[in-house]
């Protein structure tokens, strides 16, 4: 089963399970905060480690690829070339980036529309988005980046979709450099 889907049955369980906590009760409620608290601190903190660990490898292997054009332009991707180490790190930006939006929306989603039961939700989907983590599985569990977790990294399909992402072949590469407009990250 694809992250996405599993996404969708862990929220439409957690759902299921939070209906039965009673939210009302002053204690449970101090609880839930405290338990959602401590996993965005988690998340946050692993980051955190994340990035540190990449800034201490210091990996400065090229990394060629044409990036996915977007759907509604017709033009042809940009050739992008970085190091494993810069890349690494724009991606943990882009998850650090996601994780302080999932807090600001909680923020206003529990302090001014007074809703409880995505706390208990978010903390669950924070711990399952901190496991599919591609860096985290390469930095911190100490898997090889291969495979799925071949740089540059693919977006998985929904539904049973095919993955998308940057072209890698060499063709791709040689044809992205022929364009003029190449795109070079430093």
């Amino acid at each position: 089963m694809n992250a996405g889907m599993q996404n969708l049955v862990i929220s439409l369980g957690a759902m299921q399970v939070a209906r039965k906590i009673p939210f009302d009760d002053p204690q449970v409620l101090t609880y839930v905060r405290i338990a959602y608290a401590a996993v965005q601190v988690l998340v946050l903190g692993t980051y955190y480690y994340v990035s540190m660990k990449i800034k201490k490898k210091n990996d400065q292997t090229v990394l060629k690829y044409v990036e996915a054009p977007s759907p509604m332009s017709q033009e042809p991707g940009q050739l992008v070339t970085t190091t494993v180490r810069d890349y690494d790190l724009s991606e943990t930006s882009k998850l650090l980036r996601a994780a302080y939006m999932g807090i600001a929306m909680m923020a206003f989603m529990h302090l001014y529309l007074k809703y409880t039961q995505p706390l208990f939700i978010q903390a669950l989907m924070g711990l399952k988005n901190l496991y599919d983590a591609k860096l985290v599985a390469i930095h911190v569990l100490g898997q090889k980046a291969e495979g799925e977790l071949k740089r540059p990294f693919k977006t998985p399909g929904m539904f049973g979709a095919a993955p998308t992402g940057p072209a890698t072949d060499a063709a791709s590469i040689a044809e992205a450099e022929k364009r003029v407009g190449g795109k070079k990250e430093e």
